[in-house]
Formats: C-alpha cells, structure tokens, sequence
C-alpha cells in the first residue's frame, strides 16, 4: 500500500509546486521508512526505498552511507565500497561516515586504509566516539605490526576511558608482543580486574604470560577454560598447535 502511493506521487503530474512538494512528501518518507528497516535489519525492504531516495538526490552523503550499510549486510560488498567512498567524497568532514567507511575497510583486511581514516578521525576532538576510534586505530596497526603506533593508539584511548577491559587487554597484547612481559602482565592483571569475563583472547594471553612466568597453576586454569569455554576458537587452535611445537 505505501509502494502504491509513493509511486503515485512521483507520477503525478501536477505541475509547478505542487509536484515538488508530491515528490519531496515521497523523499521524506521513503527516507524515513528506510531508516526504519534498517532498524529492523530488513535490508532488502530498506535498499528499496534508499534507491527512490538516491534517485531523487544522488549526493546525499547521509543517503550514500545509508546504502553502503545496506550493500554491506547484503554481502554486495563492491557496491558497499563504492557507495561508503562516495559518502566520504561529499561529506569528508563527517566523522561518523569516515569511521563507519574505516569499520568496512577493517573488515575487508584493508588495514592501511582503515588508519588513514582514522587518524583524521582520531584528531577531530568532538568527535563523540573518539576512544573507539583510537581502539580501533591501534587494532589496524596492529595488524600491520607496527607496534608502537598500535601502544600510542591505545595509550590515548586509556587516557580517556582508564578502566576499558578492551583498552587493558590491547595494551597488555602489544608489551608481550613486544617481550617487555612484566609490563603486559601489569596490564593483563588490570585487565582481570575490571574485565566481567574472559575472552578467547585474553585466556591465550593469560595462558602464554603465564608460560613465561612459570606459574603453572594459571597456565592450567586458563588453558582448561580456553577448551571449555571456546573450542573452536582461533586461540584454541593456537594453544593446541603450541603444545604440538613443545612436543606436548
């Protein structure tokens, strides 16, 4: 029913105002209804009525961000590219595009690109989701393994948000990546603190700083929570295959 009236409205040939007033009554509410299916994760109902927009106004950055959301939870992820760089082109100074843009690139492993965008969101200081954006900065340069951007990143995000479990775990992470282990265990130790549980992550860190030091008891409460709690992690698979290379 509201298809069939949209369509009316664009059809109809009124003339003069009256037209454009038919037609922007159309944009804003096919706008609207979009908005309201991507609430829902209706994506192909919500790309239906972004299209109409587009077609109305083809450089709305808000409308081109929309669609490559859409594109992107449709797995059309060429189309989602293509529309998140059109979005950035027309509105570079949104951080909130930029950001969501640098989210895709991370997980399309375009890790290079995705600290390009960061970093110009990371220095815009009203920025309202700032510490996310260095978290997310110092996780891309961790990937690249370049470990002291990925500390500096994270060390800002601890300035602003000091009891992050993320924060804590990623720091702890780049001091044993970089052998300095009592720094990553003071960090891994704060972490345990504010942390509500264990992740597959920080039960490999837990298990391997414990190695380090030795301390057995740990080493076997982390491993046995690593096989009960995430058997088919990435972190499993690497425990297991460090047992394997020890000749256990």
């Amino acid at each position: 029913m509201i298809t069939a009236t949209l369509a009316a409205c664009v059809t109809t040939h009124k003339g003069g105002f009256a037209e454009k007033a038919d037609q922007q009554k159309a944009y804003e509410t096919s706008l609207q209804l979009a908005k309201s299916y991507i609430a829902q994760g209706n994506w192909e109902q919500a790309k239906r009525h972004l299209q109409f927009v587009e077609s109305v106004d083809r450089n709305n950055a808000e409308t081109l961000e929309a669609l490559a959301l859409v594109y992107q939870n449709t797995g059309e992820l060429e189309m989602a590219e293509q529309y998140y760089r059109r979005a950035v082109a027309q509105a570079p100074k949104s951080m909130r595009i930029r950001n969501n843009f640098a989210a895709f690139l991370y997980q399309q492993q375009l890790y290079r690109e995705a600290a390009e965008h960061l970093e110009v969101v990371t220095a815009e200081l009203l920025y309202e989701r700032r510490v996310e954006a260095f978290i997310n900065l110092g996780r891309c340069y961790l990937k690249l393994d370049e470990l002291d951007r990925a500390e500096a990143a994270f060390k800002r995000a601890l300035l602003m948000r000091s009891d992050s479990p993320q924060v804590l775990l990623s720091l702890a992470e780049v001091a044993y990546r970089q052998a300095q282990y009592p720094e990553s265990q003071r960090f891994y130790d704060a972490f345990r603190d504010v942390a509500k549980r264990q992740s597959a992550a920080s039960l490999w860190l837990g298990i391997r700083l414990a190695d380090i030091f030795d301390d057995e008891n740990a080493y076997a409460s982390y491993a046995l929570a690593l096989k009960n709690l995430y058997p088919k992690s990435e972190e499993y698979l690497l425990y297991k295959a460090s047992l394997a290379g020890a000749g256990q």
